[in-house]
């Protein structure tokens, strides 16, 4: 069964259902989750354009420091479950997402990887990219995709 469950988070609505799942599984299963944020100053750069940014823009907060604030965030969230949790924050500058979380799930001997999805398909998927696919591809470790419709 899985004990240890490692989670990518970036606060965002998508983030967050595959955070709940996680909890649950960890709920039912007595697992350790691990907490993930990535700092990806590509992601960072494309989202001030598309005005989707995870990091408050000109607000004298650094990308690092609104990754801690994410992760304690994500903490919390666990934590009001009775589920114990720990966080680890990664800066990516010239990494792709996904390889960082499959390196990091490798290195903590993660069971299992939960990750949020939107499901998006054709020309969304083609523009925007998609971490999710990318884990599922890399990953030495089951990887359960939440999905999360669009509205």
């Amino acid at each position: 069964m899985y004990q240890r469950i490692l989670v990518p988070v970036d606060g965002s609505v998508t983030s967050n259902r595959g955070l709940d799942e996680a909890v649950k599984l960890a709920v039912l299963t007595r697992a350790r989750l691990r907490l993930v944020h990535v700092v990806d100053a590509m992601s960072y750069a494309l989202a001030l354009q598309t005005a989707s940014a995870p990091y408050p823009v000109n607000a004298g907060v650094s990308m690092r420091e609104a990754g801690e604030k994410i992760l304690q965030q994500a903490l919390a969230r666990v934590a009001s479950h009775g589920v114990e949790a720990d966080t680890v924050l990664l800066e990516s500058f010239a990494t792709r997402v996904a390889d960082m979380v499959t390196e990091a799930a490798s290195v903590w001997k993660a069971d299992l990887i939960v990750i949020g999805t939107h499901g998006r398909r054709g020309m969304g998927r083609w523009l925007l990219g998609s971490d999710a696919e990318q884990l599922v591809r890399t990953a030495s470790v089951p990887v359960l995709l939440v999905r999360v419709s669009e509205p």
